[in-house]
């Protein structure tokens, strides 16, 4: 893993320092819905630009902006939006860029949740497809006269297969679209979209950024220009904001986050070596094996998150290997300490061929902090299960 020791200390730092005294070690929280003002006059000219001033905590809130702050220095963007939820964030982003009309392509496997809200927009008049050949020929005949916007995930949702972001960033300027990445299985420690050319980065904070499922947030970074759009268009009005004291939690999130996202990629490739290696697993999805050289150029590290093929796949085989498993247990999202494990195996035949492309008996796991080979082990005796 080859951090940034700016992002380390970033991430690590406090509060300014009080020349005059005692310094608090942790950031305050300013739990409050709204913020007074000396004169009607003061609060007149604040209402004026509430994308600048403290005035009603569903717009700006101190803590919040600390927060927001600290992820946009560690994206390199220049300014942060949080939001309390991923979806929010991603709600914020398509309801503020898009009108009647307008296409948006997604590029990779994206998040379901994702997916479902864009088949939503389709009741408003805005088209999308879902485009899986990631090489440029194949984006750039996929843009429409009407494409709006470009969505992005790399590594992508379930597969982890990698885009080549600067290329695909230059091809969608050319053509006068908007990019945008979902960010969260990186962070802004192992790849940093915006230096690449992507206009906006969104983030389920609630993963590895907050890191003890303990939070659920989302975050989107871009320039001054994209952000002030999105705040009066979506972001007030959106009525999503992040709470005062999730933004709190997530500031001690960060703090450790290097750390914990050196154990989560040591343990993760230890994991994946191990599936690698095991009879019963026909393919391991992780970047460090799957990405190629497109990996190695964006991504500084890696993270926890992977999945990998039975065999002999089916629902019965998916879920004696998941329920099997003492130290995973079934669950959704990812990122935090726990190790998880979940699939999107039903009963049932699986459909041929899937829509995302996602092969029968696949095993998504989040491995957490629990110990390398507490878990590796764990996982060999249940996928061991299967040939009992």
């Amino acid at each position: 893993m080859r951090l940034d020791p700016n992002d380390i200390t970033l991430c690590v730092a406090g509060d300014a320092k009080n020349p005059d005294g005692p310094s608090p070690t942790s950031p305050p929280i300013h739990q409050t819905s709204l913020f007074t003002y000396p004169t009607f006059g003061d609060l007149v000219r604040a209402l004026g630009d509430e994308y600048g001033n403290n005035v009603y905590s569903r717009g700006r809130n101190p803590t919040v902006q600390a927060l927001e702050n600290k992820l946009a220095l560690l994206e390199r963007g220049e300014s942060c939006s949080c939001f309390g939820s991923g979806m929010g964030a991603i709600s914020a982003i398509l309801y503020g860029t898009l009108t009647k009309g307008d296409h948006v392509l997604f590029l990779n496997q994206v998040y379901g949740p994702t997916l479902q809200l864009a088949q939503h927009l389709e009741r408003f008049g805005i088209e999308h497809d879902v485009l899986l050949d990631l090489s440029v020929e194949a984006v750039d005949a996929a843009i429409r006269p009407n494409t709006k916007l470009l969505w992005l995930e790399s590594p992508g949702t379930m597969l982890f297969r990698m885009i080549d972001l600067e290329a695909i960033a230059d091809l969608a300027r050319s053509r006068g679209v908007i990019t945008c990445i979902d960010n969260s299985w990186a962070t802004p420690l192992l790849q940093k979209p915006l230096e690449y050319g992507i206009d906006i980065v969104v983030h389920s904070a609630t993963k590895y950024l907050a890191g003890h499922s303990d939070v659920v947030a989302g975050a989107v970074v871009s320039t001054h220009e994209h952000m002030e759009r999105l705040f009066y268009r979506s972001y007030l009005l959106g009525g999503a904001p992040l709470a005062p004291i999730d933004a709190w939690l997530l500031l001690r999130g960060l703090r450790t986050l290097p750390a914990r996202l050196r154990e989560h990629e040591a343990a993760g490739l230890r994991t994946a070596d191990i599936l690698r290696q095991h009879q019963a697993v026909e393919t391991v999805f992780h970047p460090a094996f799957t990405g190629g050289p497109v990996a190695e150029r964006y991504l500084k590290g890696y993270s926890g998150l992977l999945s990998f093929t039975l065999k002999r796949p089916s629902y019965e085989a998916v879920a004696a290997v998941i329920d099997g498993l003492q130290h995973f247990h079934p669950g959704v999202s990812w990122g935090g300490v726990e190790s998880l494990a979940i699939s999107p195996m039903r009963p049932g035949p699986w459909p041929e061929p899937h829509p995302l492309q996602l092969p029968a008996g696949l095993i998504r796991l989040s491995v957490g902090l629990e110990g390398a080979n507490t878990l590796a082990e764990d996982l060999v005796q249940a996928l061991d299960g299967l040939a009992e």
